[in-house]
């Protein structure tokens, strides 16, 4: 039977700062990083009719919600910034629909992997307008950073870009607390075509980046959780927070134009991609400022699908507080 993936309780309050390999435990530590669950779980989604795996998940995000008070809770005050008016029990009751989403969204993710190619692709609502957009870019050859959030399914973009749009694709991604699930999460990956650069795990990560640019491919990112000093400052939702840096650093210095994108589900096994108008970064002009300006343009997008879709925010910790934590000696 397959289980619904969910954060797993924090062992430390946020504050703490736990770290595996220099990330706060909280990124990292959930569900689908205990090997044995994602296992599980891939095996049951793939196997079960969809239909059912379905109200597996409704149950096991109903669980999830009576029983992880402290994710129910982060969820909860994360929401504040889009409901201040709205009283934690409320906020509360919002959570639980998040965490069903999440559930649904994994699901999905999971079985489009196992599709054939056709019904993959048909999955998508993905208008002529938005094919041309990712032809005209690789035309251009300077490759294509593409960049998005914990929000909506994420996940499902790799399917979309290698099968439907059907562009090289390379994920910068962290590497899992689990060395189970992140050899699961690679051998998925590759069986789509795509490459994986884990972060920290090399000094010439940025050098790598480069390279898969300059062969005109596509590098996927999460922009809106930093590590360490690789950050920006922005507004999301009108509160302070921190970017990853290294997306806008590495459009500024190669011509890589900087798409943002959203996939949201649409229905069960549905999904329709919103992309952002494409950033270009003048080398011309100052860096920093240049970045900055780009990081809070993507944060805007950001800030409108959130508003939009609440129930597809998946920060599953408290996401403002953690804009304050230190670690690696940050202020």
């Amino acid at each position: 039977m397959p289980h619904c993936p969910t954060p797993s309780e924090p062992s430390l309050p946020a504050r703490a700062a736990t770290r595996v390999e220099g990330v706060p435990r909280r990124w990292t530590l959930h569900g689908l990083n205990n090997g044995l669950i994602f296992g599980a779980t891939y095996r049951g989604v793939t196997t079960l009719p969809r239909a059912l795996s379905y109200a597996i998940a409704r149950a096991g995000s109903w669980i999830a919600w009576h029983t992880m008070m402290r994710s129910r809770r982060a969820l909860a005050e994360n929401l504040g910034a889009i409901f201040p008016d709205e009283d934690r029990a409320a906020r509360e009751r919002r959570a639980r629909v998040t965490l069903h989403s999440y559930c649904l969204d994994v699901i999905d993710f999971l079985r489009a992997l196992e599709a054939p190619p056709a019904d993959a692709v048909k999955a998508f609502d993905v208008t002529p307008e938005y094919r041309e957009l990712f032809e005209e870019l690789q035309r251009r050859g300077r490759g294509i950073i593409l960049v998005t959030a914990h929000y909506g399914n994420w996940e499902v973009g790799s399917v979309l870009v290698r099968r439907l749009l059907n562009l090289p694709l390379t994920i910068v991604a962290m590497r899992e607390a689990s060395p189970t699930v992140n050899r699961i999460r690679r051998n998925i990956r590759e069986r789509l075509g795509a490459d994986t650069i884990e972060v920290r795990q090399s000094l010439d990560t940025p050098l790598q980046i480069r390279r898969r640019l300059s062969e005109n491919q596509v590098v996927a990112m999460l922009i809106d959780r930093h590590y360490g000093r690789d950050r920006v400052p922005v507004t999301v939702c009108g509160r302070s927070a921190w970017f990853l840096r290294t997306p806008l650093l590495m459009a500024y210095l190669t011509g890589a134009p900087v798409v943002p994108c959203f996939i949201e589900r649409t229905g069960p096994g549905r999904f329709e991609a919103h992309p952002g108008t494409p950033i270009y970064l003048d080398a011309g002009s100052p860096r920093d400022e240049a970045i900055r300006s780009a990081a809070q343009h993507i944060a805007d997008q950001v800030s409108e699908r959130v508003r939009a879709h609440p129930e597809f925010w998946y920060q599953f910790y408290r996401y403002w507080e953690a804009q304050r934590d230190t670690y690696d000696g940050l202020a």
